[in-house]
């Protein structure tokens, strides 16, 4: 078995620092034209995005999602809470769901997205740790 370590793992990490940030920027992009571009730059073409209560693929499907979220969440912005951990093409990292006018967070998560040879996401795996009730 051949294992290959990477040049940097300062370059490994700053790699899925850069996926997340743009991951966080799709998620916060504001109006359709804002998130398309946004929702391109982060995933893959037939990239996906799985969570309790979404599955989609392509980047029509998961603006949709985002859109969804705008529109449940108005006002509010997506943040990392945390620091983000990686290795290989893989990354976790959790976020939280911020109030723009109080600051509560009263959604947050846990994702875990994989990433192809350029650093966009294939595929976002995510977790729901706090929901308000309907």
């Amino acid at each position: 078995m051949t294992m290959s370590l990477p040049t940097s793992g300062t370059a490994r990490a700053d790699r899925h620092e850069q996926a997340v940030a743009r991951y966080l920027a799709a998620w916060n992009a504001r109006g359709p034209q804002a998130r398309t571009k946004a929702v391109a730059a982060a995933w893959t073409d037939g990239g996906g995005y799985t969570d309790p209560l979404a599955e989609v693929r392509g980047h029509e499907g998961i603006a949709a999602v985002i859109e969804a979220a705008h529109a449940r969440f108005p006002g509010f912005s997506f943040r990392l809470a945390g620091s983000v951990d990686g290795h290989h093409d893989t990354a976790r990292f959790s976020w939280e769901l911020v109030n723009d006018a109080d600051g509560s967070a009263p959604v947050g998560g846990f994702d875990v997205i994989t990433l192809d040879g350029e650093g966009r996401i294939r595929q976002v795996l995510g977790f729901l740790d706090r929901v308000p009730a309907a």
